[in-house]
């Protein structure tokens, strides 16, 4: 499969270079300038099908010509050592559990994926340098992922406040590939830096920067196979239309969803579950898509006001605008919504949900009771529920299962280097602790 720019369909480039170099000269972000029918790779499959099997038997087919069936198999063991798990609520609901990973958060799967591709594709002796902004778990699940790939360092930024979750025997002055470095401002200008840096091609070129965040689609590419797996877990029980709920925020996952229907994933819509920022309500209604300031809610990861993925589901839009009318509902959940989810799933089917997956099982359930009466949604928990122990356990009275290594994410760390939001500055704490 080759990949064109969200601006431009004749430039069209490499798996491998799309991976390593990450955006597009244009300025756009890359997608798939093709389509492949994944249908006789994964129709076949059953309930017994492992998710590094259902990897290592699909990525080839996507990826023909870069990864072969043995180096897909390597790249899939490397990477998943857990998988998703689908919970059959009742005959028209299902949660596909997304947080069984090592951070807790769906990240885990895109990001582990990301990392072992990465060490296969530079293979022997190539290297690369990865540039993530991130507010908390981001970081930490590029950090679980990258440690110790060789070839790569992980360049981890963070806004002022407190660097949590990471393990400083991997950082790069204790002979680790991971660097964290913390900036002197917002999470914005941690994401303005990554684009000087890109934009600086001399910059970008001595390091062989790309980056883990989702406008890498070696990141976004991966979560077309989770949406494959709740499939061959859940389609001999399956009697009318099926649907997912998706919680959205920076859209990877809605994206992802799509290009798994396109692939020849037999769903029959997508719901773009949103908090109280709503970004792309009006879009989907047909009307012209304005970024705003983000407002804080009980499901912060998502509460983004001007999506990085705006241009990816815009060229979506306009390959077929009338088709996805039909395809993507969306539906606002406020805070309100969100308790209320939290407290029912818990009540009815002994679940406990955090606030990102609790948006997506409140719009399951408007639409099951409105437009779709006979159909099943599979509703995607993004986040461990322990990691908001003291919401849930308010919520449902009950305290969420948690693990020593989920635990162990909540200690703080000093980061290696704090620095003003200046390229010079990045350049110079990055050469002086390679």
């Amino acid at each position: 499969m080759e990949f064109s720019s969200t601006r431009s369909k004749e430039l069209k480039v490499s798996f491998r270079d799309a991976v390593l170099h990450c955006l597009p000269p244009d300025g756009g972000l890359y997608v798939p300038a093709s389509m492949v029918d994944l249908r006789p790779f994964f129709l076949y499959m059953d309930s017994e099908t492992t998710y590094p099997e259902l990897v290592a038997t699909v990525a080839p087919v996507l990826l023909q010509g870069e990864l072969n069936p043995i180096s897909a198999a390597r790249v899939a063991e490397s990477a998943f050592s857990f998988e998703p798990e689908l919970k059959r609520l009742d005959s028209n609901l299902s949660v596909l559990e997304l947080h069984n990973g090592p951070t807790g958060v769906f990240k885990d799967f895109g990001i582990a994926f990301l990392a072992a591709v990465m060490e296969e594709l530079l293979k022997p002796a190539g290297h690369a340098m990865t540039l993530t902004a991130t507010t908390g778990r981001t970081g930490v699940s590029v950090a679980h992922a990258f440690k110790g790939r060789a070839g790569i360092t992980a360049v981890i930024l963070y806004p002022e406040g407190h660097v949590r979750g990471l393990d400083p025997s991997t950082f790069v002055n204790n002979g680790g590939n991971i660097l964290p470095i913390q900036i002197q401002g917002t999470f914005d200008d941690c994401q303005r830096l990554i684009r000087d840096a890109f934009e600086d091609r001399p910059f970008a070129e001595r390091y062989g920067l790309t980056s883990a965040n989702t406008i890498n689609v070696g990141r976004l590419l991966p979560q077309v196979f989770y949406f494959l797996y709740a499939f061959i877990k859940i389609k001999k029980e399956l009697h009318g239309d099926l649907l997912f709920s998706v919680p959205s925020g920076n859209f990877g996952n809605l994206i992802a969803g799509l290009y798994a229907w396109k692939f020849g994933l037999p769903a029959n819509g997508f719901i773009a579950a949103m908090n109280a920022n709503d970004t792309f309500g009006d879009f989907f209604r047909g009307q012209s898509f304005v970024p705003h300031s983000p407002v804080r809610t009980l499901s912060r990861s998502m509460d983004v006001g001007n999506p990085s993925n705006y241009e990816r589901l815009a060229a979506f839009y306009n390959e077929a605008p009338a088709v996805m009318k039909h395809m993507v509902y969306s539906e606002r959940v406020d805070d309100e919504a969100t308790l209320a989810a939290m407290e029912r799933a818990w009540k009815r089917y002994g679940l406990h949900l955090d606030p990102h997956g609790a948006v997506g099982f409140a719009a399951a359930e408007r639409l099951l009771a409105g437009d779709i009466e006979d159909g099943h949604v599979v509703v995607l928990s993004t986040g461990h529920p322990a990691k908001y122990a003291e919401l849930v356990t308010k919520v449902t009275g009950k305290a969420p299962i948690s693990s020593e290594t989920l635990d162990n994410l909540q200690k703080e760390v000093a980061p290696v280097a704090v620095i003003p939001a200046r390229l010079d500055a990045l350049e110079s704490a990055i050469a002086g602790a390679l």
